[in-house]
């Protein structure tokens, strides 16, 4: 008995033994079938990720399509660069913009600017056009939007050494830049951006560069015809002046409601503080009665119907566009409330206004100084 008792417990301690050993095979073969799905699908990763750009960047092959001018922004860092090249379908993809300005040492030597790139260039190749200017002598100018004349010669005379004398006497005669006979100077036309002149332009090849980019802008805009294009050019001057951005299209739709139905209680009238201001030479929100009664004031819109007789500053294209294409609405007023966030309020009658205009008079009066 005893006997059978050692066999049986020896027979039970084989199973537990047999049954450990199966477990470990198994256990084995698993991790070899895994293991072999992994490098399967490690080597199918590795097949196939240059088609998914897992480990190459996508790249133009170039030379490229239809030009595109860039702006460069001041402080941009290489990321958003990349980014908005990405965005204007000038390179195929980020890193390969990284990349190559890796591979050109020029991380930090991208300047602010305007460049002439193209649709579809190899990402290299718009590097090169990028960073040539850090290669030559250039003027860095950078001007403002809604800048008058006379500031823009001040910021150009800054850059270049060139005396705002030249600038000066250049703009007396507009028509030398092609622009109407109607034209009393080159106010408007002097379009703001990020600009790297090559050190031994002429005052006038300055001039010319910065006239050209607001005509191209203007037929961006669907304007083509000259005369038309001074118009638009006066009116988004206008619009620069009375507002910001978000309230461009209102703003242009109020003025053009006001040029065209002169049977309106605003009889044909603009009534705009900004275009009095600019005849008079002066920056200011306070314009008195007597300088709105003024009517030797050539762009006083309170004494004088339709628009004043030239631009009175330097708009953007997004306010060139505004004026080109303004939204259709039923206002004949309008008057920013805030000048901090440029609020603006519309109305249709005087009456609507005249309660809008208190609510201005308010925020001056708890913002002392702001309106001056």
């Amino acid at each position: 008995m005893e006997h059978f008792e050692q066999d049986h417990d020896q027979s039970r301690r084989l199973a537990r033994t047999s049954r450990k050993v199966r477990r470990r095979r198994r256990t084995v073969i698993f991790i070899l079938i895994l293991a072999a799905f992994v490098a399967a699908g490690y080597f199918a990763v590795q097949a196939i990720s240059p088609m998914l750009d897992f480990n190459t960047a996508k790249d133009y092959p170039g030379p490229g399509g239809p030009e595109v001018v860039y702006t460069l922004p001041e402080g941009a860092s290489a990321r958003t660069v990349a980014s908005e090249l990405v965005a204007k379908k000038v390179v195929a993809s980020e890193n390969a913009f990284l990349n190559a300005l890796k591979a050109a040492n020029g991380e930090s030597a991208l300047l602010p600017g305007v460049y002439p790139l193209k649709e579809e260039m190899k990402a290299a190749d718009a590097v090169s056009v990028l960073l040539a200017a850090s290669q030559q002598k250039v003027h860095y100018a950078p001007i403002k939007q809604n800048l008058r004349q006379g500031e823009v010669f001040d910021a150009l005379a800054a850059a270049t050494d060139i005396p705002v004398a030249e600038f000066t006497a250049l703009a007396k005669d507009p028509a030398a830049f092609g622009l109407p006979a109607t034209a009393p100077s080159l106010e408007g036309y002097l379009a703001p951006g990020q600009y790297q002149f090559a050190i031994d332009l002429t005052a006038k090849e300055i001039l010319s560069q910065m006239v050209q980019k607001t005509k191209e802008e203007l037929v961006k805009a669907g304007v083509t015809d000259a005369k038309e294009q001074y118009r638009v050019l006066t009116i988004a001057s206008i619009i620069e002046a009375e507002g910001n951005e978000a309230n461009y299209a209102k703003i242009s739709g109020a003025i053009e409601n006001r040029l065209k139905n002169t049977s309106a209680e605003t009889r044909g009238l603009l009534q705009s503080d900004a275009t009095v201001a600019y005849g008079l030479g002066l920056k200011t929100y306070n314009i008195s009665n007597t300088q709105k009664l003024d009517k030797k004031n050539k762009y006083n819109t309170f004494a004088n119907p339709g628009l004043p007789i030239g631009p009175i500053g330097s708009p953007t294209n997004a306010a060139i566009v505004a004026a080109a294409k303004p939204e259709a609405n039923n206002y004949y007023y309008w008057v920013t409330v805030n000048l901090d966030t440029g609020e603006t309020l519309y109305a249709t009658t005087f009456a609507q206004h005249e309660q809008n205009v208190t609510k201005y008079q308010a925020w001056c009066k708890a913002n002392a100084g702001k309106c001056q």
